[in-house]
């Protein structure tokens, strides 16, 4: 039997990436994608087929994570093996400038989806994308022991997801793993990205087109 997949933050870096490899596994894929004026989906276009092609096994669907009904019916129609929940608003920085939506949807989201499953009598297997940033200001290295101190608004809403993960695994059963991802690069990083608009930056003055790079805080650290 074909497996299914539910991918959130399927045209981002990861659910892209992810997306491609369970494809290559076999898997029928399912996507959430936020309604927009313009498409977003240029890191799917190599691997999506038209739905109504017999071979097609990427869908895409239209779904907002701070929507707790639209959620609901995805995970009806869909009733998916596993579940990888990627999406988010993960920019730090824009964190601070939207607290209320960062929370709304980096952390709240978390708990839609799970409660989904949880209502739904749907037992898919669980993952959620848990941050680094969680650590905060906790010296290095760190590890599953090391202590949280987030220290931005999305590094708090993280920490929601990530309790509410382990909550509903220890409360209901459910199969919910938490994957503490550090920070990872590919060509595919979204171009609002430090290390994407240094090394883009960089491509555009040698090719003549722009002479400077504007940075925000010089003073983070990582």
């Amino acid at each position: 039997m074909v497996k299914r997949a539910l991918i959130t933050g399927v045209t981002g870096q990861d659910g892209s990436y992810l997306a491609e490899f369970l494809l290559s596994m076999g898997y029928e894929v399912h996507g959430v994608i936020r309604r927009a004026s313009t498409f977003n989906t240029h890191r799917l276009e190599h691997v999506y087929a038209d739905p109504h092609d017999p071979g097609a096994r990427l869908f895409l669907h239209y779904g907002d994570l701070s929507s707790g009904d639209q959620i609901t019916n995805l995970m009806y129609s869909v009733a998916p093996d596993e579940v990888y929940h990627l999406g988010a608003q993960s920019h730090v920085k824009v964190s601070f400038d939207v607290p209320e939506y960062t929370a709304n949807v980096t952390g709240t989201g978390s708990v839609r989806l799970l409660e989904a499953i949880r209502a739904s009598g749907i037992t898919p297997r669980f993952y959620q994308a848990s941050s680094s940033e969680m650590f905060g200001s906790s010296p290095a290295p760190q590890n599953e022991q090391t202590p949280f101190c987030p220290r931005s608004p999305y590094a708090i809403a993280k920490l929601c997801a990530y309790w509410m993960t382990r909550n509903y695994r220890d409360a209901y059963g459910l199969f919910a793993s938490n994957g503490i991802l550090f920070n990872h690069e590919s060509p595919r990083r979204g171009e609002t990205f430090v290390t994407r608009k240094v090394t883009r930056a960089i491509a555009r003055i040698l090719a003549g087109k722009e002479t400077t790079l504007y940075l925000g805080n010089l003073d983070s650290r990582r």
